[in-house]
């Protein structure tokens, strides 16, 4: 996406249980990154914790800390529950998140092609970024589980979720690479690749599969908008005494490799 700043590329992945980890991760990232991503590990302990909470106070006190997150976000929020349903639950659950009004949310592209469009249509001001192969499969477990190697897959449903309307695409760096090319590019001139596996080289690889990793820098130049990185940033090294300080170096090299001087 053009006109995003070096800073604004990096999505963090807020990947804990704890709401006073993630209100903290927030307070100290929220003037060094672009946005936040809460998937399925934040929300579902989130909902059960304030379920069996049986004292209302401190219910109403561990609702107000997620008020308070959400409200400080301002919208810079991916929704990552990957919805995958029939095209009627599809629809009703990107209804129900219009109140919230995130700027990015996501579907499984392996709904089909009338499940995502049900969620494109009732997505307001949202974007509808459709998730392909998770970047932790490695060939043998995505054959086991779409019929097809990860390449052949991640083609068939960048296709699919084009066609239903989608406004970006998450997926591995490496495969971002084949549809940013300057001989695809017109295809997919006006949607967004948004990729997790993105990893410094100062960083673990985890359990993110390296074949289809990418620095931050490498993934900058081959044009991929967004980032989304968790563990560099949220488990930060020894040396950085901050989250912060690891976003700031991501910046920096994503910088370096756009040729730009400012964060």
């Amino acid at each position: 996406m053009q006109g995003l700043s070096p800073r604004e590329r990096i999505i963090v992945a807020v990947d804990t249980n704890d709401l006073d980890k993630a209100v903290e991760l927030v307070d100290d990232l929220r003037d060094h990154v672009g946005a936040f991503k809460f998937g399925l590990e934040f929300g579902t302990n989130l909902l059960v914790s304030l379920l069996r909470q049986r004292d209302p106070a401190a219910a109403h006190a561990e609702l107000d800390r997620a008020r308070h997150l959400f409200d400080r976000l301002d919208g810079r929020v991916m929704w990552d529950w990957k919805f995958k349903d029939i095209p009627n639950t599809m629809r009703g659950a990107a209804a129900g998140l219009l109140a919230l009004g995130p700027e990015l949310f996501t579907v499984h592209a392996s709904a089909g092609v009338r499940g995502i469009r049900a969620a494109v249509d009732k997505r307001g001001k949202s974007s509808v970024l459709a998730v392909t192969a998770l970047t932790s499969l490695d060939e043998d477990e995505c054959i086991a589980s779409y019929g097809t190697g990860s390449w052949e897959t991640v083609l068939r449903f960048v296709y699919m979720a084009r066609d239903a309307g989608v406004q970006g695409i998450v997926c591995a760096p490496r495969d971002a690479d084949f549809f940013l090319r300057p001989d695809r590019h017109e295809a997919f001139a006006n949607m967004e690749f948004v990729c997790p596996g993105i990893r410094p080289s100062w960083a673990a690889t985890g359990d993110q599969n390296a074949d289809r990793a990418m620095t931050p820098g490498e993934a900058a130049k081959a044009g991929i908008s967004r980032m989304v990185i968790g563990r560099p940033i949220t488990n930060f090294p020894e040396k950085f005494c901050y989250p912060h300080e690891a976003a700031d170096l991501i910046a920096e090299e994503i910088a370096t490799a756009l040729g730009e001087t400012t964060l």
